[in-house]
């Protein structure tokens, strides 16, 4: 039996790696934006406007063409839900099908 290349585990273990990490950051992403819109937290603190500012341009982005398909709904942002459902597919069933496919090319 032949081991997988190193360079495509490798490469599959960054990948699963950088989804877990967007999928954080849209997550506290979400919770800031619902924490500032219910004046919970304010954004006359620099350290929060700072972080809400850095999490948008890291996620606006992933969301701009999904809003563009999306219909409107007002005030509802449902962007960052469809990335969470499409993050989970991606992690749930594509990686571990590139995984199965890779190890059965190289039994």
């Amino acid at each position: 039996m032949r081991e997988r290349p190193p360079a495509l585990n490798v490469l599959l273990d960054i990948i699963q790696v950088l989804l877990n990490v967007l999928w954080w950051i849209i997550i506290v992403q979400a919770l800031l934006s619902i924490l500032i819109a219910f004046n919970v937290i304010n954004t006359h603190n620099d350290f929060i406007r700072s972080l809400y500012r850095g999490l948008m341009v890291v996620t606006e982005p992933i969301y701009r063409p999904i809003r563009r398909i999306l219909p409107d709904f007002g005030a509802l942002d449902f962007a960052p839900f469809v990335v969470l459902v499409l993050i989970g597919i991606l992690q749930g069933i594509i990686l571990p099908a590139i995984y199965r496919a890779t190890v059965a090319t190289f039994i």
